[in-house]
């Protein structure tokens, strides 16, 4: 049975579709906007050509390397910093700094000293690392104090402490992390391949678009980056509520 906040999203979704279509008959003119028939059909023609796929692939490859690498080590550096004041007080200046910073002066920055394949990646760990490493570290905090005191009273040992108290107080953190920080890297990642324009990416398709008017493709691959994203997540959301179920 659909839920009342399946259809509120539906109508609402339904709702914006239609003020595209009046607005873009409206004005007339393709080239400054399509419609929502002819973005859809545009995207259909690219799905059904192998080098959308390759394209996507690549991006999706890029994407997941720098947000899968951000989340061991956000994971790592929350133990280290938690468990060391003066890691702590290291490491937390440079988290603020890299969030508080925009992806473009980050991009650019990188782009200087690294290939433009990689440049994605790395903006992709980088805003995925701070947002892992927050909030494993809440959750390693949020250890039940009275737990702890009787794990030492009883000296039981360190994996054991983790296994039966750290890892199922942390998880929860965990997963929500990860849920949230890779729409975002996603994002980023994507930003940093329209500026750097590697050889095979969606965001060189992206920028081509743009450079050369075809506002059609222009829309069709920004579509195709919503729905990856949106699919992405549910899989995360899937793999993560199946962990969950097992632990």
């Amino acid at each position: 049975m659909i839920s009342s906040r399946a259809v509120k999203n539906l109508l609402a979704t339904l709702f914006w579709v239609a003020a595209w279509y009046l607005l873009a008959v409206s004005m007339g003119n393709p080239l400054m906007l399509p419609t929502p028939v002819q973005v859809l059909r545009r995207l259909w023609q690219l799905a059904c050509t192998g080098q959308f796929w390759r394209i996507t692939a690549v991006s999706i490859g890029r994407i997941l390397l720098g947000a899968v690498s951000a989340m061991v080590l956000g994971a790592l550096l929350a133990v280290l910093t938690t468990s060391s004041p003066f890691l702590d007080a290291l490491i937390a200046p440079v988290m603020t700094a890299v969030q508080a910073t925009p992806v473009a002066s980050i991009t650019i920055l990188v782009l200087i000293w690294l290939s433009r394949d990689f440049v994605p990646v790395l903006i992709c760990g980088m805003m995925v690392l701070p947002v892992v490493w927050s909030n494993v570290c809440a959750g390693i905090h949020a250890a039940d104090p009275q737990l702890l005191e009787m794990a030492r009273v009883y000296h039981l040992p360190p994996l054991t402490i983790a296994r039966r108290i750290y890892i199922p107080t942390v998880l929860p953190y965990f997963r929500a992390a990860c849920t949230g920080a890779l729409g975002l890297g996603w994002k980023a990642g994507i930003a940093a391949e329209v500026l750097t324009v590697p050889g095979k990416s969606i965001g060189r398709m992206i920028s081509e678009s743009k450079l050369y008017l075809l506002t059609e493709d222009l829309f069709a691959w920004t579509l195709a980056v919503v729905l990856l994203s949106l699919g992405l997540q549910k899989i995360i959301l899937k793999l993560l509520a199946g962990r969950k179920s097992h632990a």
